[in-house]
């Protein structure tokens, strides 16, 4: 089996519609996410939510842990809980096989090398003009501003208070080689998108997130 049908093959899966829906619901969620919680986020059995999330964790789609969610401990705490997370790696295929992401390094590393005012700003400009298109529907009202980020790839999680966190970043394994370029890139981009909502988009990293943080301009801050 080739590394192409390999891929194809732990992809395959995702055909199922609920399979589908529970990798969505898990890969989304902030916190680990237990059999009882996917069963009932994509309303079918325990059972059923069970083989399908195993499958995927077969797959390398999804991450196995176990904890006890009672916080006890010892004789009498009850066997630890069965929880899900999005895997860290991530599967790309395409057929016939490109290589966009080789070119997406090449490009990265030549701005860099670069080392001039002129391209990184000219690289924030485009980046913000390609988030404004991206948001035309938004300003429209056709769509949420949650409806657009879901749609790139970013699964929006709205924090108490106002601000929206991106439990994904499309453009992870680039931001690990070229972190100040690509981060700057999304910053400026995701301002260009979500401006006319009302959020400002600012560098905020935080360890299983994306690099940028939206805050609600609505929102008080001391």
């Amino acid at each position: 089996m080739t590394d192409v049908d390999e891929r194809l093959e732990r992809l395959g899966g995702l055909v199922d519609p609920v399979r589908r829906a529970l990798y969505r619901f898990v890969a989304g969620a902030p916190e680990l996410v237990s059999r009882d919680e996917a069963a009932e986020a994509v309303d079918v059995s325990r059972s059923l939510a069970a083989y399908h999330l195993d499958r995927l964790a077969d797959d390398g789609l999804l991450e196995v842990t176990y904890q006890r969610r009672s916080g006890r401990s010892g004789p009498g705490a009850g066997r630890p809980a069965k929880l899900y997370r999005r895997a860290p790696g991530e599967i790309t295929v395409s057929v016939p096989s490109r290589d966009y992401e080789l070119a997406a390094r090449l490009l990265a590393a030549a701005v860099e090398a670069a080392d001039g005012e002129p391209v990184r700003a000219a690289l924030s400009t485009v980046a913000k003009a390609t988030g404004r298109a991206m948001g035309a529907d938004v300003r429209a009202g056709r769509r949420t501003v949650l409806e657009a980020l879901d749609e790139h790839g970013y699964q929006p999680v709205t924090e108490e208070g106002g601000d929206v966190r991106l439990r994904n970043c499309p453009f992870h394994l680039l931001a690990e080689e070229h972190r100040e370029l690509v981060c700057g890139m999304n910053v400026a981009m995701l301002g260009g998108l979500c401006g006319s909502a009302g959020y400002r988009a600012t560098l905020d990293p935080e360890p299983g997130w994306c690099c940028v943080r939206l805050q609600d301009s609505k929102t008080k801050r001391s």
